[in-house]
Formats: structure tokens, sequence, C-alpha cells
């Protein structure tokens, strides 16, 4: 008669994949696709990417507990598509945990946005805010009740066709930071109609590359490594339906993020 496996508390749901970018005893960094939500939650119980993890990890990350989010250090919005660092131990995510609070973490986003910024580089230090409207959270940019300190540095990589590439390094990590700075700068990330307009190229994009994605990529982090210190960089290039839309309207993309 075989053993009970170990009672999980997050619904195990091997379908659910992200690529894998880094492993090791502690913690483990994969790529989310856009569409996917992070955390299991209302409607998407089964089908978020801890799921996934808890078909592969689940022994290490119930291990961890809920005090420390099952080995989730951060989240992506369902839209995005990108990096995640999982920790794997408990003095995986400590450690990790402690860069995140400290701001030592650093965090790279590339995003193509409508229009250009009012400058080739610069930086947006503008509080977010936490709101709900109709049931959602959205961030409310402005010095209000609740506003909490966020700052995005930004350069832009390339232009063409009505739009910029541009290259975002969040240093404070707010819901929907990148997407409602940009937007502020009135350059909203393509496919984002949360803060975005609709607009013809809204629309290409949205018929190009769906509904559920917007032009927003988590591709790198650096960080120390929670247990040798050795300071360690992890890219995911664009994924290639993103590459392709770029390709395809002739916006040049520099060769770290290709990737090939």
């Amino acid at each position: 008669m075989t053993a009970p496996g170990p009672q999980l508390s997050i619904p195990p749901n091997p379908g659910v994949r992200a690529r894998t970018i880094h492993i090791d005893d502690d913690f483990i960094v994969v790529c989310k696709p856009a569409g996917l939500v992070t955390q299991p939650g209302h409607g998407h119980e089964h089908d978020a990417l801890l799921n996934g993890l808890f078909a592969t990890h689940g022994k290490q990350l119930q291990n961890l507990g809920k005090a420390r989010d099952f080995g989730l250090l951060h989240r992506l919005d369902r839209p995005t598509s990108g990096l995640v660092l999982v920790g794997l131990t408990a003095r995986g995510y400590d450690g990790l945990r402690a860069q995140f609070e400290a701001r030592t973490l650093e965090k790279t986003y590339v995003t193509l946005v409508q229009g250009a910024p009012p400058a080739a580089r610069g930086t947006v230090d503008l509080p977010i805010a936490t709101v709900r409207r109709g049931g959602l959270k959205m961030a409310r940019l402005g010095r209000s009740r609740g506003a909490k300190t966020a700052v995005t540095d930004y350069r832009v990589l390339a232009k063409a066709g009505g739009m910029s590439l541009v290259e975002c390094q969040p240093r404070t990590g707010r819901l929907h930071q990148i997407r409602a700075h940009m937007a502020h700068l009135g350059c909203a990330v393509l496919g984002d109609r949360d803060y975005g307009p609709r607009s013809p190229l809204d629309a290409d994009f949205r018929r190009a590359c769906g509904k559920n994605a917007i032009f927003l990529h988590a591709g790198g982090l650096r960080f120390d490594h929670p247990v040798t210190g050795r300071r360690l960089t992890v890219v995911a290039p664009l994924p290639d339906e993103l590459l392709a839309y770029l390709d395809a309207r002739r916006v040049s993309c520099p060769r770290q993020w290709r990737g090939r």
C-alpha cells in the first residue's frame, strides 16, 4: 500500500507550466507567461503559477507555510510576463525577502509604449495609493491618504512607428507601478486599457498578441545569493510573440532582450 503524500495547502496542477531560468537548493526563478495569474484567488483557485509550482516543489513550498507565502517573494500582474522569484527553503526565502525590503534587489522591465517619454532617460517619482474600482485593485497616483513612495527609472531603447521601447527599473514595488508611471508620462503600455487609451496602436497589439497580454516583461533580476552572498544576474529575453511584434513593426530591440 502506497503511503499518502503530504497534505498541501495549494492544489497542485502539473498542467500549469513556467520555464525554469535558475534553480538551486534555496530558491527558484521561473518565467511566467502573460495571461497566467501568479497566486491562486477567486476564479483561479487551480490555474495559477503557484499551483504549477506546487506540482513540482510542493513539499518544500508547503514547509515554508502561509507565513512565508508558500515561497512566493513577489507577484506579477496577470497580463505581464517575466521573472518570478520563489524561495524553496526558509534561509533562501528570508535572505531574499530582506533584500526586497532593503531595496537592494534590482528589477528590470522592458515595455513598448505609445508615443514617447518626454526625455530619453529620466525618473518618475510619484506616490501610489491602492484603491478599488469596480471590485478591482487599481493604482491612484499622487499624494493622498494611503499613498506610498513610488520611484521608477527609465531609458528609451528605440523608437519607431509612434511607439517607444523602454527599459524600466522600479526602485519600489507598488501595485501597477510601471503601468501607472508610464501612463502619467503620456505614453501608456501597449495593450493596457486600465491606464491607457483605446487607440489604433493598442487595438493592433491586442489583435496580434491577445487581450490577456500587455507589452510589459519582467526581464532582469540582480540580487545577492541568500546563502553564499554572491551577486547574481538572471535574465529572461522577451517572449517570441513580443519579439515578433517588434520585428513586424520594425522596432529595434537590443541583443540582450532578443536572446538570439
